[in-house]
C-alpha cells in the first residue's frame, strides 16, 4: 500500500459556480425521493445535458456514490454525492467548513457505460472485481496516487448497494482496512507516533473497523478488523521499557484466546513469541535472571502453540526460530549481549 494517498477532490465547488448561471444545474432540478443506487468503474464526465459536446460540469471519481434519476438511452441522470460526507466519516473531528448544512449533491448527464447500477446483473461481482483492481494498483510503485481511495470506496459501494452479496462482508471489511493503513501510514509520519504511551500516539479512527465487527459478528472479517484495531493500543518506541511488551504481549494473547481460529491468529501468537523473548533479553540485561527465564519460557509455550494449532504457517516457523535464538544465547533485542 503506498503511503502518500491523494483523495479526490470534492465536486462542489465546479457545480457550485456553475449552477449560478446555468438553470439547467442542480438548483432547478428536483432530488429523486428514490432510485437505484449507482457508482462509476471509471472517472467520468458529467454533462449539463445528455450530449457530449453540452458543457461539462465535472468529473465524477471511480466509486463515487450516485443515484440514477433518469435513463435516456445510453444516458443517465444521476445525482453523485461529493466527498463531504465520507470524509466527515473517515474524519469526525474534522472542521465542517460552511457551517452545519451539507452540501447538496451535483445533478448532471453520464453516458451509461461504466455505470454499475444495483439492478445489474452481476453488479457486486463487477465492482468488487474492479475494486481488487484498483487495490492491486495501489501496491505498485507505477500505480496511480489515488488507486488506493478509489478501492476503498468501490469496496464500499458493494456492502451498501448489495447488502445481501456473498461478498458483502469482505468488501466491507476492505473499505476499512484500506482507510485504517492510509491513516495508519500518514500517522507513522509524526513525530508524536513515537511516544512510548499508546494514549500520547495520534489514534486512528475505529468507526469504520468495530462497524464491520457489529455487522459481521464471529466472521473472519471480525477477526481481522479486531486485529487491525490492536494497532491503537500499542507502544511506539519502547525505550527499553519492559512494561511495553508485557503489555502487548498480553494483548496478542488475548486476541489469540478471542479468536482461536482467526485468520490473523498465528501472527498474533507470533507477535506474543516475540515480545516475550524481547523481555528475555530486557532482564537478563538488568540482571533480573529469574524474570528471563520466566519470560524465556513464556516465548518456549507460545511457540508450541503455535507449532501444535497451526503446524505449516511461516509465523511458526519464524517463532521456533526466535526460540531457538534464546535456547544458543543469541540476542533477539538489543544490544549484543555476548
Amino acid at each position: 500500500m503506498k503511503t502518500q494517498i491523494f483523495t479526490s477532490s470534492s465536486l462542489l465547488p465546479a457545480a457550485a459556480c456553475l449552477c449560478a448561471a446555468l438553470p439547467l444545474c442542480a438548483q432547478t432540478m428536483e432530488k429523486p425521493m428514490a432510485g437505484p443506487r449507482a457508482t462509476a468503474l471509471q472517472i467520468t464526465s458529467l454533462y449539463v445535458s445528455p450530449d457530449t459536446g453540452a458543457q461539462r460540469i465535472d468529473k465524477v471519481q471511480i466509486g463515487r456514490e450516485m443515484v440514477v434519476a433518469e435513463k435516456s438511452g445510453p444516458w443517465l441522470r444521476v445525482y453523485a454525492n461529493t466527498d463531504v460526507e465520507e470524509q466527515r466519516e473517515n474524519d469526525p473531528d474534522a472542521p465542517m467548513v460552511g457551517g452545519d448544512s451539507t452540501p447538496p449533491p451535483i445533478t448532471g448527464w453520464v453516458q451509461a457505460k461504466g455505470i454499475v447500477e444495483e439492478t445489474t446483473p452481476n453488479g457486486d461481482q463487477i465492482i468488487m472485481g474492479t475494486a481488487a483492481n484498483e487495490e492491486a494498483l495501489a501496491a505498485d510503485p507505477r500505480g496511480p496516487a489515488n488507486a488506493a481511495q478509489a478501492a476503498r470506496l468501490l469496496y464500499r459501494r458493494v456492502a451498501e448497494m448489495f447488502p445481501n452479496s456473498p461478498l458483502a462482508g469482505e468488501a466491507a471489511w476492505r473499505a476499512a482496512d484500506i482507510q485504517w493503513q492510509i491513516d495508519k501510514a500518514d500517522n507513522s509520519t509524526l513525530p508524536s507516533n513515537k511516544a512510548r504511551q499508546a494514549y500520547l500516539r495520534p489514534q486512528i479512527n475505529e468507526d469504520p473497523l468495530k462497524k464491520v465487527i457489529k455487522m459481521y459478528p464471529r466472521t473472519r472479517w471480525a477477526a481481522l478488523a479486531a486485529f487491525d484495531l490492536i494497532d491503537n493500543k500499542l507502544c511506539g518506541d519502547w525505550q527499553g521499557n519492559v512494561q511495553c511488551p508485557e503489555k502487548e504481549s498480553d494483548i496478542y494473547m488475548k486476541y489469540a484466546d478471542d479468536f482461536p481460529d482467526g485468520p490473523r491468529t498465528p501472527r498474533a501468537l507470533y507477535e506474543a513469541v516475540y515480545r516475550m523473548a524481547a523481555l528475555t533479553n530486557m532482564f537478563e540485561a538488568t540482571g533480573k535472571h529469574s524474570d528471563a527465564d520466566k519470560a524465556h519460557r513464556g516465548a518456549s509455550d507460545i511457540a508450541a502453540r503455535l507449532r501444535s494449532k497451526f503446524p505449516d504457517s511461516d509465523y511458526t516457523w519464524r517463532a521456533g526460530a526466535l526460540v531457538y535464538k534464546l535456547d544458543v544465547g543469541i540476542p533477539v533485542y538489543g544490544i549484543d549481549l555476548e
